[in-house]
This record gives C-alpha cells, structure tokens and sequence, in this order.
C-alpha cells in the first residue's frame, strides 16, 4: 500500500486534510508569521523566503481559509448587487462593470436578480445582510417600500442604489437623467416634423418609466404641442400588450407619425408589432439595444450608458465602505442622442 505524505502534491484531494499554514511552514521550513506575510501580500520577506513560500504552497495545494480571516478582521471582502433581471441587456452591462470594479480591489461580487417582486427583493437584500456583505448596490422593485433598509445601514451596512432611487430612506443614489433624455428624443423627432407622437412605455409605476413619460410631455410643452392622452400607453412590455393600443391609436382619425418608446424591451416589442407594415412611423427608442444599428433603417435611440452607471455605484459603494461618512450622494449620468434613420423619418413618408 502506497501512503501520501501530508507535505506532497494532493494532500487537499478528497479524503485527504486540507494543507493548513503550519504545513506550508514546516515544507518550505520557515516560521509561521512568515508564511501568513506571504499569503496576505505583505512585502517584508525576503526573495527566499517568498519563493520557499509559494513553492510549499503549490506543492500541497494550499488555499488560505478566508472565513477565518473574515472572523479576524470583521470584513467578508464581497459586496451584493440585486438588480431587477440579468438577462435584461442594461442589467447585465451594469452587473459586468460592478464586477469588473469589485475584482479590481481583490473583492467577491455575489448578486441576484429580483425578477420585479418587492417581496423577493427584500428577501435576497436581508439575506445578503445576514451574510453580512461588506456592502449593497440594489434596484429597487416598482412598488417597493424601502424603510426596512434603514436598521441595516445604521447597523454598517452601506448602500447604494441604481437606476431608482429608494422610496422612505436617504441614501446615495446613481441614475440616468430619464427626463431630460426622453425630452431630448422625442424633440428630435419635433424637429423632423412630427407633432402627433405617440409615447409607449413600460409600467407606469415604475419611476423611469414616469419620468421618461414626463420628459416627453416637457418637450410637447416646449413645443407648444398639446398632450394628448390618446397617444400615451404604459404596460409591461411585449407585443401582446401592445399590439390592440397602437391599432387603436393609428386609427384615430388624426394618427401619430412617430413613436417614442420608453426602453428597450418596449422598442423591440414595437418593432415586432410594426413587423411586415409597408409604411412605419418614425421611431425613437429609449436605450441602445443589440443590432439596433443593423435593422433597417437603423433605429434612432437615446442611449444610457448602463456601464458608467455601473461603475460609478461601485465608486461610491466603496468610498461609503473605506469610511466615508458624507451626507447622501446623488449622481444622475447623461444620454446620448443616436441617429440612426428612424427617427429621421418625415411625416410626409408614404
């Protein structure tokens, strides 16, 4: 019968103990404190001695036991981030940047997508608490009241929130300037000569979804072109939703020629629905989405930069952890109008 040594390659595979700093110290025959100065990145050993160090350390496959690291120093290096859905392209450009960040400072990102559900969204929050997580970024859900986050930022637990701003707290906040970039898309569709703009949004409880709709009355306004609610529908997005109200409003006896959509998701619902029409409205979209540039025409957007917002509340969320203790920080990014061709469209246009 063959034994393996506890100081030879393998002495962490199953069934075998896990290498622990005592073994590492003993193979490459050093003191204890030395290895512990090596595996924590401190620069005060000697070439040797590091060198001894880290080939001990390949040779037994040792991996520091960061629980008992968390015990000694009370922080968990990791931050949660619950964010409405992953598979939503603006979430997944945010959650990517947030994790970019967090790697950067030797952090873990743990994080979860709510799917719209207050109840869901307090569960996975206070669950990451209970972790005790060094610190959260979170998108609230619609309705979601979020006065229960108070006790745990005055426990130490720092947040942020992104795209929506929380509802019964202060607290920091990093968001995109929905108003004035819905007003920016649906003038530029004024400039090209269209005064009957249908607006087609997401929930209407949603906070950028009611700011986007107030923006796009800001620029009627600046127009002297009046708000007509016929033209105005909010829903979760998808082509069944939408389908009978744009029928309705391209039957009124004055319709839209053009069309501004709230986001995304209620773009690409739009553009299915129109799919196979001879003549098409013009269309502004708000967000960029995936080949947007490659339809045809291409399709007119006012983009939000969902990585920039990303980053930027990783920024604050570890300035709040290093121990700023400021008063709440509200940071709202701008858009960028892009014209592709659908936005351009007259009204004129058979």
């Amino acid at each position: 019968m063959t034994r393996t040594s506890p100081h030879t390659a393998g002495s962490a595979s199953r069934g075998q103990p896990r290498a622990t700093m005592k073994d590492v110290a003993a193979l490459a025959k050093v003191g204890l404190s030395t290895v512990s100065r090596v595996v924590n990145g401190d620069n005060r050993v000697s070439d040797a001695k590091t060198a001894a160090v880290l080939q001990a350390i390949r040779e037994l496959g040792f991996r520091r036991n960061d629980s008992a690291r968390q015990l000694r120093v009370g922080a968990t290096q990791s931050i949660g981030l619950v964010i409405e859905n992953v598979i939503d392209p603006f979430f997944s450009h945010l959650t990517h940047a947030v994790e970019n960040y967090s790697l950067e400072r030797n952090t873990l990102l743990l994080s979860a997508s709510s799917t719209r559900d207050p109840e869901r969204t307090r569960r996975l929050v206070l669950e990451f608490c209970a972790r005790r997580v060094d610190g959260l970024i979170v998108t609230p859900a619609d309705t979601e009241e979020t006065g229960y986050l108070q006790a745990e930022m005055d426990a130490g637990t720092p947040m942020v929130f992104v795209d929506r701003p929380p509802r019964g707290i202060e607290a920091d906040t990093v968001l995109t300037g929905d108003r004035s970039g819905a007003a920016r898309g649906v003038a530029h569709l004024i400039r090209h000569g269209h005064r009957r703009i249908a607006c087609v949004t997401d929930r209407g409880q949603l906070h950028t979804a009611a700011q986007r709709l107030a923006g796009y009355r800001d620029a009627l306004d600046a127009a002297a072109i009046r708000y007509d609610p016929e033209l105005v529908y909010s829903a979760t997005p998808s082509v069944e939703n939408f389908r009978t109200p744009v029928a309705r409003m391209l039957a009124l006896d004055n319709p839209p020629t053009a069309v501004f959509t709230g986001n995304n998701r209620s773009t690409v619902a739009i553009l299915r629905v129109m799919a196979g029409w001879d003549t098409r409205p013009a269309l502004v979209g708000f967000d960029d989405f995936e080949l947007a540039d490659a339809l045809h025409p291409g399709v007119t957007v006012v983009a939000q930069h969902p990585a920039e917002m990303g980053r930027a509340a990783a920024e604050q969320l570890f300035r709040r952890i290093g121990g700023d203790t400021g008063p709440p920080r509200h940071t709202i990014l701008g858009t960028t109008l892009i014209p592709r061709g659908s936005g351009e469209i007259p009204p004129s246009r058979k």
